[in-house]
Formats: C-alpha cells, structure tokens, sequence
C-alpha cells in the first residue's frame, strides 16, 4: 500500500472467521530478501543469536566479529543440510551495537554476506532481519523525539537498512516507565494509560520515522514491533510468583492495539517474535507473524510452548547465545529445532492437516494457564473483533482487556479453567478496574498526571506539558 495512505485505521478483520486463522497463511504475504515470501502457506525458521556473556570494545571487536561470522556459518550450514525451504536470521542489535551504530551495520554486512552466498550456492531463500535496541529510556523521564540516544537510534535503523537488512523491527519502550510502576502494584489504570495512551503515542511518531526510512530505501521493509518491555515483563513476574496470572494475560490482550499501531502507520510485517500479541495483530491486519513458544526456553521460559505456534508464520527461537553444546554451537542447535518444527508444519498443511495440528498445538496449552487461553484463535477472533469496533487507541486498550477478562471468566465458569482462590479474586478486582475507567482518554491524562507524572515527559509524547 502506498504510504500516502497512512496512517490507516482498521475496522474488520482480515480473516473471515477464527477457524480460517491457523499457521503458514496469511492475507497480505510479505515478498522480501533473496524470493522469500512469508506467509504464503509455508512456516520457516528465524533464528536469534546473541554473543556468549562479553565486553563489546575495541580491544574485543575482531572476537566479536568472529563469534558472529561462525554463527552465520554454522546455522546456514544446518539450513542446507536439513534442506529448509528458507530461513530468516535475526539481527538483535545489543545496546554498545546501537550506541555506535557503525558497529551493528557492520555486522549487518557480515550476516547479510553469509545470506547473499548460501543463495547463490545452494538456492537458499533467506531474509535478515535487524532490530535495533530502543536506547530513548537512558534518560529519566525518558527522553523519546529527540537527543543524543534518539539521534543513535535512527541513524542504526539508517546504516543497517544501508549495510543490507531486508526488515527492519524495534522493541520500542514508550510507556515502559510507566507500566513497569503500574505492574508492580497491580493499578489498572496505571496499565492502561501505560498502553492505550503513552505507548499508542510513541509507536505513531516512531513507526512514521521507521517507515520514512524504509520508503527512500530499496528492498527494505518495516517489519513490526512487540510489547515485549510490556507483555513479557509480565510474563516472567508472574513465572516468579511475583504478578497474578490473570494480570499477565489481561495486560497481554491490551497490549495488542499498542502494537497494532505500527501497521496503521505503515509497517507490514513480519512482526516480531516476542511479540506474543501477534496472533491478534494477524488477525486484524492479515499480515504474517514471527512467534516463539518451546523454542524460546534458550531464553525464557512461558507457560505458550505451543499455542504460541499455532498462528505463526515465522517460528523463532528468541535469542540464543553462542556457546558450545555437544552437538556443536548453541545456534545450530537451535536452528535445527526450528527447522523439525517447521518441517511438521509444512507437511501438515501439505496434506491439508494443518487445522488439526492448529487445534493441538491450542488444546495442549489453553486451558492450563490463563496467559494460554487467551491466546487460542476464538480468543484471538474475539479480542480482535473488540479492538475494531473501537475508535481510539484508549478505548480499544480497555476493550481488549474487558474482552479478556470476559473470556477467562466464561473459561472457569464452564470448568475448563481452574483459577486458585487469589487469582480468581484478583480477576474480578481487573473486571472492576476496567469497567471503573473513564470514557475519554482526557479524563484519564488529567488523573494520571497526579499518579505518574514524575515518571514521563508530556511532550515526548505530543503532550502539553
């Protein structure tokens, strides 16, 4: 689509029911990298890697390099063996990698060499995605339109498109300073300020920037985002005993719309793979989703093994650093989980059971946990269709959420969902919250200048101060 016709606002879904969502297919395929075509009935891998725990400097800089020119090796050398029918690698750019830019474009380069000769040699189709490290919350208040991180973020995102990375992706923070207090004392309204107005704000004005740079570059796209800072921060307290559950699952589907925002202004997918709102984003946009489950315990751990994968059209692994195993690098290894992952996949729709394998890979998680049952497509289709029928980014935040709280209600009520006796109280204490918030965003801003003021500036988000 041209960019003149953005920014958009979605109002239906892309698919005609949630049995049509499933794995490997979407209605707006994304064509990138060397004749890859995500999301056009096949699931590929996309391997993340990470350096093993070192300084980044000068003195280290060639070890660097080295670490990243045997991992480029090493996973493409699986990729041929196991004869994937394409594959894309994750750039995650680490923080010193964003600061000087010039670094992560080099090793953008390096990766992007490894690719362009895996294609011309054995026909691997491929694509490289880099993400850049959001480095605009090392001030505090964060400051997010501007200044010297600003500055080093978007030059990343320049040099990286130059050094040839087909998608470009960001796990943006706007909002974080925010949520991070709000999820600590479990304030509702907290959380959907957080989402529905800061992080809805930044994602418009820095998602315009991204695709700018995309629109003066050739064979390069704005992939997605994730509300990893956001969702996934939830995730884990709650894995620690340390958040409700159902806190975790209802912040989760209200992170959606903050996600969605990106694709209204432009970005066309893949999303990213923490991005564990995906299967929503897909369900509204018909754009394709990298998603990650079993194959992330490298990183995290969740209780999405593989309901996660029954939407995706990428299959990650998240991030995996490279140390050695006894088959060979941690990296290889994991690209050959996700190729046996994806080869499943493929066959299955191959044979036309692709909705069988969906519906197991759901059923096997949905039900034990409520961060799980939120994410099943009727879940999905009906978080997505909450979010369309709202006008603003605020009220579909608050629909997002009601509709979860709704579906986890309906879950235990028909005895499909056990909740211990404290999560069950904190699940009606969310109802409350939710249906207790203001109509207007307005109304919401002025209370929560009092509340969280001291933590954001107004004006990185367009606000008056």
């Amino acid at each position: 689509m041209p960019r003149s016709h953005f920014p958009l606002r979605f109002t239906t879904l892309a698919f005609d029911s949630a049995d049509a969502l499933g794995f490997g297919v979407a209605p707006r395929p994304v064509r990138c990298g060397a004749d890859l075509v995500i999301g056009g009935g096949q699931v590929f891998p996309e391997v993340n890697f990470t350096l093993p725990t070192m300084s980044i400097s000068d003195a280290t800089w060639a070890e660097v390099r080295g670490h990243y020119e045997e991992i480029a090796t090493g996973v493409l050398a699986r990729a041929v063996a196991l004869k994937v029918p394409g594959i894309v690698l994750e750039f995650e750019l680490l923080p010193p990698m964003t600061d000087r830019p010039e670094w992560g474009a080099e090793l953008t380069a390096l990766l992007r060499r490894h690719l362009d000769r895996a294609h011309e040699a054995h026909g691997l189709k491929s694509a490289l995605r880099a993400t850049i490290t959001d480095l605009r919350d090392q001030d505090r208040p964060p400051l997010l339109r501007e200044g010297e991180a600003w500055e080093k973020v978007k030059r990343s995102f320049e040099l990286c498109a130059d050094a040839g990375a087909h998608i470009l992706s960001i796990e943006s923070v706007g909002g974080k300073e925010v949520h991070d207090e709000a999820l600590l004392f479990g304030d509702v309204r907290g959380l959907v300020f957080a989402l529905g107005s800061l992080a809805c704000r930044d994602m418009a004005w820095l998602w315009d920037q991204i695709v700018g740079i995309c629109s003066t570059r050739t064979g390069v796209i704005p992939g997605g985002d994730t509300a990893c800072g956001f969702g996934n921060t939830a995730m884990q307290l709650a894995h620690q005993g340390m958040l409700p559950e159902v806190v975790a699952a209802v912040d989760r589907a209200m992170t959606a719309p903050r996600s969605l925002v990106a694709f209204e202004r432009g970005a066309v997918g893949p999303s990213k793979d923490c991005a564990y709102e995906g299967p929503i984003v897909k369900a509204i946009t018909g754009a394709p989703i990298a998603m990650e489950g079993k194959s992330a315990t490298c990183a995290h751990f969740s209780p999405l093994g593989n309901i996660a994968a029954a939407m995706c059209d990428l299959w990650s692994n998240e991030s995996v650093q490279n140390v050695r195993l006894l088959s060979g690098s941690a990296p290889e290894a994991f690209a050959e989980l996700l190729a046996y992952d994806c080869r499943l996949m493929n066959q299955a729709l191959a044979q036309g059971g692709g909705r069988t394998l969906r519906d197991w890979l759901t059923a096997s998680d949905r039900w034990l946990s409520p961060q799980a049952a939120i994410l099943s497509p009727e879940a999905t289709w009906e978080i997505a269709q909450a979010i369309v029928a709202e006008k603003s980014d605020y009220r579909r935040t608050v629909a997002a959420g009601q509709t979860a709280v709704r579906l986890l209600q309906e879950g235990v009520a028909a005895g499909h969902l056990f909740l211990a006796d404290t999560e069950g109280q904190w699940l009606d204490r969310l109802a409350k919250g939710l249906a207790g918030l203001p109509a207007t965003e307005e109304d919401l801003l002025a209370e929560m200048q009092d509340t969280y003021g001291h933590l954001y500036r107004p004006a990185s988000y367009g606000l008056v101060g």
